[in-house]
């Protein structure tokens, strides 16, 4: 059996360790496998007729090649925010462009075509909702895929846990105590933004467990006069004279909308980012209090894996290729109170993961506040 695998969406420590152990449970299986550069830009990039293309856009692996890939974070695959079902002409490759006359297009029977001429039994994709769903669409082309949630945000619907969203949390936690010794020194409040999209998960985790004095989530809109006059209250009753408040990407103040950056790309994707430093001042502007603004951005998903990470990439890269050797397929491998188990592989466009505000979250003091940890997962969420 021929495998290929990719990675796709924004990177994350954890991804070369979960291709590792693809790799290693294949050969035990003596199949071999394929990866594919930039996710699915690499079916949609490569023309079947073309040799060189084919080169440009795969890589093959063997337990050689990725003996040491696990010690770093990112992926030695690449990745891009890809997706074949939703590509405007203007942004096709030059070869696919001239089959089609309509402006958006949906080049799956190409995709089709370059899975059949590289020769693939299967897919193992890893990545978040958009690389899964059209993981899930393919499946329903009778490609033999399976899964693989991936994302720091932890939103991917159906799952407990995604690959990369411990070591975030890790990374999150240690700068946010880090930018206390400055804060403190200045008698300042400290905003700091965290990467997170429309969930506030990683946001609320490690503003519990950095003991931030508010925590702006983003299911749940700010009333900027209250936070400001907490966060003012917060930092006078600190012997060093200063606040903390962590800030997820997509929170909004009452009345407004999340804070956009740029253009969409081809695929309909804007960058979120720039709601801390308005919170920032407009927290200035009603307190008269300076404030130390800092976006943790892609600090938080860089270098290696945390051992959680490691644990659980390897142990869905090798249920992965342990599925396909059962001749299940259509799946996304999960973790589900405590347990790996395999969901139904459009699981991801089920339904949307979101904080759980009521268990999680206290909305009049913009705090985390966990109701009841009995019976919860180990992450609270």
């Amino acid at each position: 059996m021929r495998i290929g695998i990719l990675t796709g969406g924004g990177d994350v420590p954890g991804l070369n360790t979960c291709i590792k152990a693809v790799v290693h449970r294949a050969a035990e299986k003596g199949w071999e496998v394929l990866g594919l550069r930039r996710g699915w830009a690499a079916p949609l990039n490569i023309d079947p007729a073309d040799k060189a293309s084919t080169a440009a856009w795969t890589l093959p692996l063997s337990i050689p090649f990725v003996r040491t890939i696990d010690r770093t974070g990112g992926t030695i695959l690449h990745t891009s925010r890809t997706n074949p079902s939703k590509v405007k002409r203007n942004d096709l490759p030059p070869h696919i462009a001239n089959q089609y006359t309509q402006e958006v297009n949906d080049t799956t029977p190409h995709v089709l075509k370059v899975i059949e001429a590289l020769g693939l039994d299967a897919l193992i994709a890893i990545g978040g909702d958009d690389t899964l769903s059209y993981a899930a669409r393919l499946h329903k082309e009778n490609v033999p895929v399976v899964a693989i949630p991936k994302t720091m945000d932890n939103d991917v619907f159906g799952t407990d846990y995604c690959i990369g969203f411990s070591t975030a949390v890790t990374r999150s936690v240690d700068a946010v105590t880090a930018l206390r010794t400055s804060a403190g020194s200045h008698e300042r409040i400290a905003v700091v933004e965290l990467f997170g999209r429309y969930s506030g998960e990683t946001a609320l985790i490690t503003g519990l467990l950095a003991a931030a004095d508010r925590v702006a989530i983003a299911e749940v809109p700010i009333d900027i006069g209250l936070l400001a006059q907490k966060l003012k209250a917060d930092r006078a009753a600190n012997p060093s004279r200063y606040a903390v408040c962590v800030v997820s990407e997509g929170a909004t103040v009452i009345g407004g909308e999340m804070a956009l950056r740029g253009e969409a790309d081809a695929y309909g994707h804007r960058k979120l980012g720039g709601i801390g430093e308005e919170i920032g001042g407009a927290v200035k502007r009603l307190t008269g209090i300076d404030i130390i603004n800092q976006s943790l951005a892609y600090l938080m998903r860089s270098g290696p894996p945390d051992s959680f990470d490691r644990m659980v990439a390897m142990s869905f890269g090798t249920m992965a290729v342990d599925l396909l050797a059962q001749r299940r397929a259509g799946l996304m491998t999960a973790i589900k109170d405590g347990n790996y188990i395999a969901l139904p592989g459009d699981t991801p466009v089920a339904g949307k993961r979101r904080v759980d505000v009521s268990a999680l979250y206290d909305v009049a003091e913009y705090r985390p506040r966990i109701a009841k940890v009995e019976g919860r997962q180990m992450f609270l969420s």
